[in-house]
């Protein structure tokens, strides 16, 4: 009932976290002591909650019980598949009060707002490059250590993300996904057609 009535009589004493139940309450507060007393047997993982533990033993097993109705989209998590289905309907549930940006994931808005206040919390520690994201940190890291993870099956060609393999295979299926809509003009990369598009204007 305090579900509807939205009472949480227990409530957290160094953040605004609240809720509704006692045992709710003492799990959130391993967030602020560290404690992880559940771990995985094959690698380091450590968690807080039974639950979560038991969705990444799926990492291991390779299990992954939900799966999209509209594509080939298998995922561990029901969270993920809610997620997930919200590109299928267009849903963009949230916005940037500041530029018309809208996105699926709050996590996603989250990163996109530091746009807007230029804050670049992830950076090299052999040059001064900095970035919004963790995961483009990893990407540039690949330019100092020579790593080229992707490789081209059918020529020579290797290269440190995946978008670029697969930006790079359209050479050899001859697809061009964007085309000029005042001539013929066809190309594979999107900043082709941008430059293209100043010869007419």
């Amino acid at each position: 009932m305090k579900i509807h009535t939205g009472e949480k009589p227990f409530s957290c004493n160094i953040c605004e976290y609240k809720c509704i139940r006692k045992d709710v309450l003492q799990t959130h507060m391993k967030i602020h002591t560290g404690e992880k007393p559940f771990s995985c047997h094959i690698c380091k993982y450590q968690c807080i909650k039974k639950s979560h533990l038991q969705s990444h033993m799926k990492i291991h097993t390779g299990e992954k019980p939900f799966s999209c109705n509209v594509c080939e989209y298998k995922c561990i998590k029901k969270s993920d598949l809610q997620r997930h289905m919200k590109i299928h309907t267009g849903e963009k549930p949230f916005s940037c009060h500041i530029c018309k940006y809208q996105c699926i994931h709050k996590s996603s808005l989250q990163t996109h707002m530091k746009i807007h206040t230029g804050e670049k919390p992830f950076s090299c520690h052999i040059c001064k490059y900095q970035c919004i994201r963790k995961s483009n940190l990893q990407t540039h890291m690949k330019i100092h250590t020579g790593e080229k993870p992707f490789s081209c099956n059918m020529c020579e060609y290797k290269c440190i993300e995946k978008s670029n393999l697969q930006r790079h295979m359209k050479i050899h299926t001859g697809e061009k996904p964007f085309s000029c809509h005042i001539c013929k003009y066809q190309c594979i990369h999107k900043s082709h057609l941008q430059r293209h598009m100043k010869t007419h204007t």
